[in-house]
Order: C-alpha cells, then sequence, then structure tokens
C-alpha cells in the first residue's frame, strides 16, 4: 500500500506541475488573436447598449451600430408580460441614424452607421422589452424596469478603469458583478472603458465582454483620460479628442455643459441625484454647473462620479489642484459619496464633516461623516499603493488594495446607504454604511470591512 501510495503520489505530481501557482512556474503571457474584420460592422444590430435619461422613470435611451448598408433604423417597444406575443402592444419608433466616419483614423478605420432612439412616455417602475434593427432584422427582445416615481430601494453597480485585457479579464469581473447583483438598476464606468481612445477593436471587445448584460442593465458611462487622445497616436503634437465612438455608442443626459455633450451630465434616479463630471477637461467651468446643480438639488442622497481622484491610491497620481477646486463645492452642499478610477488600485476613505457641523446634539461625532470617497479598478492592469495613505492629505485611508480586481453593489434604502466591494471571485472585500440623519446634521459613518476578507497585496497575491 506505501509503494502504491508513493507512486500515485509521483504521477499526480508529474501530471498536474503544469497547473502549480506561478510561483512555482513562471508562464509568458499571449494575447489572443482576432480576425481581421472582427470588429467590422454588418447588418446585424451590434453594440447595443442602454443608457439612462435624466428622468428614468419615464424615459430610456439605446444605441446600436450596423455597417452602411443599414440606412435607417427601429426601435419596438411593449411592456413585458409572462405571455410571449406580448410585442402585438408594441410601440415601433424610427431611429436617429448616423454615419461615424472613422476611416482616416489608424486605430479604427471604419465607417458605421450609429442608431439611437429615446423612448419616451413610459410608465414609471414597469418592466418593458424593446428590440431593435432595419424592419427585417432584428435583435432578440431585451427587458428593462424603469424607476420608481417614488423613493422606493434600489441597487447599483459601480466599477473603475477596465482599459486593458478587456475581453480576456474585464469580462469575467462584469459578469460576476451582474451575477452578485441581478436586480440592479444600472451601472456606473468611471472612466477608461478601454486604453486607446478611437480603437475600433478595443470598444469591440468592450461590447463583447459586458455583451446582453450593456442592452439590458444601464450604463452611466463618463471618460478617463484614455478616452481622449489624437488621432493619429503617433503625432504627439496634435491636439487630444474625446473617442470618435463616444458621442455615436452612447446617448446620454444633454443637462451638462453644451462644451461638454454626453460627458457631463446628471441624472435623477428616485431620490439620488448622480452627478457626472468629466475631469479630462474644463473643470473650473464644470465647478460652477455643479455649484448651481448643487445648490438646486432636492434629492435626499447625492453621488458625484469622475475619473480622476481628489485622493488618490497609488504613487505619484496626486490631482492638488483638482481637489482644491472641487471639494470645497462637495463639503458645501453635503455630497454623500464620491466614485472614481484612474489609479488602478482600490482605496477608500471618509473625510470630517465641514467646519460648523461638528458640534451637532444628540450624534456621536467620532461616527460621523463628509463624503466618503472610493477609488477603484476592475480590469488587469494594477499598481501600487501609495505607502502612506492619505497621510499627506491629513485624511485616513480606511481600506486599500493592490493586484485586485473589484466591482461594487450599492444599495439606497430609505436613510441608508450600504456599499460593498467584491473580488472577481465574488469575495466581500469592503463594506460600509452611510446613515441620514436628517435635520442638517451630518451623516453617520458605519465601518465594516471586519466583514470582508483580509487586506490583498501585492506581497500576498500571485505576481503581477
Amino acid at each position: 500500500m506505501l509503494i502504491r501510495f508513493t507512486f500515485s503520489a509521483f504521477l499526480f505530481l508529474t501530471f498536474f506541475s503544469a497547473y502549480l501557482p506561478a510561483a512555482a512556474q513562471e508562464r509568458t503571457y499571449e494575447p489572443p488573436e482576432f480576425a481581421k474584420k472582427w470588429s467590422k460592422p454588418d447588418v446585424h444590430p451590434d453594440h447595443i447598449v442602454l443608457n439612462l435619461t435624466e428622468d428614468p422613470a419615464t424615459s430610456a435611451s439605446v444605441t446600436w451600430r450596423t455597417s452602411t448598408k443599414i440606412e435607417k433604423g427601429f426601435a419596438e417597444i411593449a411592456i413585458a408580460t409572462a405571455a410571449p406575443k406580448f410585442w402585438r402592444n408594441a410601440k415601433t419608433i424610427e431611429a436617429k441614424t448616423e454615419e461615424m466616419d472613422a476611416s482616416k483614423i489608424p486605430d479604427a478605420k471604419v465607417i458605421s452607421h450609429y442608431h439611437s432612439v429615446t423612448f419616451q412616455d413610459l410608465v414609471p417602475d414597469t418592466v418593458y422589452a424593446y428590440r431593435v434593427g432595419d424592419g427585417k432584422i432584428w435583435s432578440e427582445w431585451i427587458q428593462f424596469r424603469t424607476a420608481s416615481k417614488e423613493p422606493k430601494p434600489f441597487s447599483f453597480l459601480y466599477v473603475g478603469d477596465a482599459q486593458n485585457y478587456v475581453l480576456e479579464l474585464w469580462s469575467r469581473l462584469i459578469r460576476q458583478g451582474y451575477q452578485k447583483a441581478p436586480e440592479a438598476s444600472f451601472i456606473i464606468h468611471a472612466g477608461d472603458l478601454i486604453n486607446n481612445a478611437h480603437n475600433e477593436r478595443q470598444w469591440h471587445e468592450w461590447f463583447t465582454a459586458g455583451g446582453w448584460i450593456h442592452s439590458m442593465l444601464p450604463s452611466v458611462p463618463l471618460p478617463g483620460n484614455h478616452e481622449y487622445s489624437q488621432f493619429n497616436r503617433k503625432d504627439k503634437e496634435s491636439p487630444r479628442y474625446l473617442s470618435i465612438q463616444w458621442n455615436h455608442q452612447f446617448t446620454l443626459p444633454e443637462n451638462g455643459l453644451t462644451d461638454l455633450r454626453e460627458t457631463n451630465y446628471f441624472i435623477d434616479y428616485q431620490d439620488t441625484k448622480i452627478i457626472v463630471l468629466d475631469s479630462n477637461r474644463d473643470q473650473d467651468k464644470q465647478a460652477e454647473w455643479l455649484e448651481k446643480v448643487l445648490s438646486e438639488n432636492t434629492k435626499k442622497w447625492t453621488i458625484v462620479t469622475y475619473h480622476h481622484p481628489l485622493f488618490s491610491a497609488s504613487s505619484g497620481r496626486d490631482s492638488p489642484e483638482l481637489r482644491a477646486l472641487w471639494k470645497p463645492i462637495f463639503d458645501k452642499y453635503n455630497v454623500d459619496l464620491s466614485l472614481q478610477g484612474h489609479d488602478h488600485s482600490y482605496a477608500r476613505g471618509h473625510v470630517a464633516p465641514v467646519e460648523g457641523k461638528n458640534v451637532v446634539s444628540g450624534l456621536n461625532m467620532r461616527d460621523a461623516t463628509g463624503t466618503v470617497y472610493v477609488v477603484s479598478v476592475s480590469g488587469g492592469k494594477m499598481y501600487n499603493l501609495r505607502p502612506n495613505g492619505w497621510e499627506d492629505y491629513n485624511e485616513t485611508r480606511d481600506r486599500g488594495a493592490e493586484n485586485t480586481q473589484l466591482f461594487q453593489v450599492i444599495n439606497v434604502n430609505g436613510d441608508t446607504l450600504s456599499y460593498e466591494s467584491y473580488t472577481a471571485t465574488g469575495e466581500l472585500y469592503d463594506a460600509f454604511d452611510i446613515v441620514k440623519n436628517g435635520d442638517g446634521k451630518p451623516n453617520t459613518f458605519v465601518e465594516r470591512k471586519q466583514e470582508a476578507i483580509a487586506p490583498r497585496r501585492h506581497d500576498n497575491t500571485i505576481k503581477y
């Protein structure tokens, strides 16, 4: 028996040696190869993406792509029922069709038609089904739910930079996120969705990685620095432009600054105002716009999202000018949560309530908080954390992570906002609650990181 056991163990180790961790056996990464025309459009609708409007209770926008052979597009929509022929009640809407001529841009070399429809006069808190096509060639029927007109519990997903290894590695992350929160109402993409702004293949990777999730779970995207580039990347002296695909492939609210169309906007989702800022340009103009929007805000919860962090997670990434410009406005108007990207690591901390609100009857000020700031990364590119945390900001970084793909699930329920961050394999990595106290009192912060797994760093994870 001893001989057989020893021999079996020898065979096991020999056979499975190829599958030992990287520490025991280094591997060279081989990127996938794609067919020459893999990312080119054809007559079938693809890149179908659902976007929120300014009022998600009564409207929703959908955009899709085809080749230029499809000169006219249509969308059909009906209230979804369990009866398979619900489509008999469908309404047909002709799409706005635009040509995107990127044939002279080296990264793109494509001419496409983009079609978009904004569904209007929808019934709040109702499941709808829609499909898109040209009248003969159609997508499948796709379902979504409108927001409620009244305050009601809801959840949403938030992810940082996808950017690199999008089809290979980001795909598992967004799918795990949807698996964890299938009832989520939308997903915030905090910039750097791809690596090279105008690259058609990379955008096709992004749409392929998310697949039908993009068409069913409304996206709230914002541009990162990698959504801006020269049309010819070899010409470093020419101006940087927003991705040529951006305004064609997304249909977003146009309630922001005119010069920042569909990169700066806000959405009122039930009792929450979500404000999207473009941290790449016109930051001072956006500060004026932000002040006006917040001064008129009547929602219980306020969430801002943008790409470059006010409190950076990684070394050499500080943005002191942006922090000096925007943080006082966040403080003044009691912004609850700030969702950021850019730094390819994870950091979370909360700042003290603004001066003058630190002495409040009936509230333990050790638990009081101003804005909570989060930086996260969802793709496969990883940086190192700042070794001194946020000490030189005179603030405390409460939680950090390196070398870890993460997604976040945020639940809003009355006076409580609950935040949870998960790894790509579904483990809880971070958690906290923010509780509203009313009457102008600061929020209460409830730390829950003790519920999560141990901190992850480069020295206790597989080598990057």
